[in-house]
């Protein structure tokens, strides 16, 4: 698949397999996030906790769950059942939620080229982000912080291509 049709096929899923990800398709996620630009090439300032303990998942679902609630949401399962969870960690004040943007992107870009379904997750981590017990489990380091979450598995349904378009976005062209 080239790139632009990976893009038109990639979309925030959120029904998944109960089937774990196979270990070679994990490996290449991992790997397309490692060759994202990163600031000054700091790729020692992030970190990948990649979780497949099924325990531990329901766990950051169920505080999910509670925070979206808080906010009169009705999200019962915001991690969908998805059998993979990755937390992307960063050091403190740097640039991470930038770095973390783009190593999540490349990561679901990849994701979608195996046809592996993904979805970006941040109410999750803002839930989590203050818990040192959430910290321990997910061996988080110290001088780090919970930044981005993306959630992986195989879609139920496959997802539809869409359109690509050129008008969502303002864009000035100063020639």
């Amino acid at each position: 698949m080239n790139t632009l049709d990976a893009i038109a096929k990639r979309c925030s899923c959120r029904a998944y397999k109960s089937e774990q990800l196979k270990d070679e398709d994990l490996k290449k996620i991992i790997e397309a996030g490692n060759a994202a630009p990163v600031g000054m090439g700091k790729y020692d300032t992030l970190k990948f906790t990649v979780v497949q303990d099924k325990g531990l998942i329901e766990k950051i679902d169920g505080a999910g769950a509670s925070f979206f609630a808080k906010q009169g949401i009705d999200i019962p399962h915001p991690l969908c059942s998805a059998p993979t969870f990755i937390m992307v960690s960063g050091a403190a004040g740097d640039i991470t939620p930038m770095n973390t943007a783009c190593v999540i992107e490349n990561m679901i870009i990849e994701a979608t080229d195996l046809g592996v379904g993904s979805c970006y997750i941040m109410g999750n981590v803002a839930a989590i982000k203050g818990n040192e017990g959430f910290k321990a489990a997910l061996r988080i380091p110290e001088g780090f912080e919970m930044v981005s979450g993306l959630i992986l598995g195989y879609p139920a349904e496959e997802p539809a291509a869409r359109e690509l378009v050129t008008d969502k976005i303002a864009a000035e062209y100063i020639k």
